[in-house]
């Protein structure tokens, strides 16, 4: 294993960004980025041993900072939505930035995928890592707390990509880490090919506005069952048949699974090149979302147009802190946060 780095240009008060590649023994690599704490690349074989980039990114500093999309982005204080940009802690009201309609969505006019995280390459006998940390103050964008946050990503001989979040603040708060990379197992065009398989029984059901009701829906008999894997695109074939699907012409879904600890979520195949990606965390939801929004150019100018790559985001549920039988998202001030997501490549 090696980790190799590169200055990957200056931000607007001067500070040297930095990209970590870690190579693992049979070529496959992993790249990431200070600023945002970016996934920037995922560079894997097929089935013939050829290697291709299945991650989505952008080439320069200024693309992350200045594109939208989230493109492997770390993304925090809250990952997803928080309804009417507003929840209650503790009796007091905070208000947040609205950055989607009347609502916040991961972590409002600038989130974690907009600051500067201090790197710590670690090489190490069979797996890598960088370790990312970061300090969010009391008030930020709305937030209570003081939070310290460290996002370790880990790459090993077995190509498995392992993303440990942990995070501490001096008042209670709330928080949802999550990475929103987006996946083509090809490399190359659309998703829509892919199969994915989840294993959920139901979703969490959402309004006009993609914040949940507080109810689920059960997925059986509905082009959202990927308890067997399907198409990506029968669920846009079958969106008449489905709201939430007809809502986003896609998935943008959250995807409710059972267990606890670390355990499987979702499987990812791409057929003509064999490549495989399988989908491990602690949390207790996956946030499905088809890339139809995607309109932009990226890695060597390609265009990522709609359903150019699929994000798996594992996350608590949306709007967790105005749901009260939801799972909490409330971290009490001295208590650590711990969230463990785990995307394994292989080929088939």
């Amino acid at each position: 294993m090696s980790i190799a780095k590169k200055p990957f240009g200056v931000d607007q008060i001067g500070r040297q960004m930095t990209l970590y590649t870690m190579t693992n023994k049979i070529g496959a690599s992993v790249s990431v980025l200070d600023f945002g704490a970016h996934l920037v690349s995922v560079q894997v074989p097929d089935k013939n041993g050829k290697f291709a980039d299945v991650c989505l990114g952008y080439d320069t500093l200024e693309e992350y900072d200045q594109k939208p999309s989230f493109i492997g982005a770390t993304v925090g204080r809250y990952g997803n939505r928080i309804g009417k940009s507003r929840f209650v802690l503790n009796g007091v009201e905070y208000t947040l930035f609205p950055n989607d309609g009347q609502n916040s969505l991961h972590g409002g006019r600038e989130g974690f995928d907009k600051k500067w995280w201090k790197g710590q390459p670690l090489e190490a006998e069979g797996e890598d890592a960088v370790i990312f940390t970061y300090v969010a103050h009391d008030g930020e964008e709305g937030y209570p707390g003081k939070m310290h946050v460290q996002v370790t990503y880990a790459w090993d001989d077995q190509c498995r990509l392992t993303i440990r979040y942990l995070a501490q603040a001096d008042k209670d708060t709330v928080v949802n880490l999550t990475n929103h990379a987006y996946y083509n197992l090809a490399g190359e065009g659309t998703v829509l090919n892919h199969q994915l398989q989840v294993h959920a029984d139901c979703v969490t059901n959402v309004d006009d506005e993609l914040i949940p009701t507080g109810d689920f829906l059960p997925v059986e008999g509905t082009p959202l069952d990927l308890r067997a894997p399907h198409r990506i695109g029968e669920a846009v074939e079958r969106r008449r048949e489905c709201h939430l699907i007809d809502l986003v012409n896609g998935y943008d879904v959250n995807f409710v699974l059972p267990g606890e600890g670390l355990r499987e979520a979702a499987v990812l195949y791409e057929e003509n090149s064999g490549r495989e990606m399988r989908v491990m965390t602690t949390e207790p939801g996956i946030q499905v979302y088809t890339g139809q929004g995607l309109d932009t150019d990226g890695h060597g100018g390609a265009h990522y147009g709609a359903y150019a790559g699929v994000a798996l985001e594992t996350q608590h549920y949306p709007d967790s802190p105005n749901q009260p039988a939801f799972p909490t998202t409330t971290l009490k001030a001295g208590d650590t946060y711990k969230s463990t997501t785990v995307y394994k490549f292989g080929v088939r």
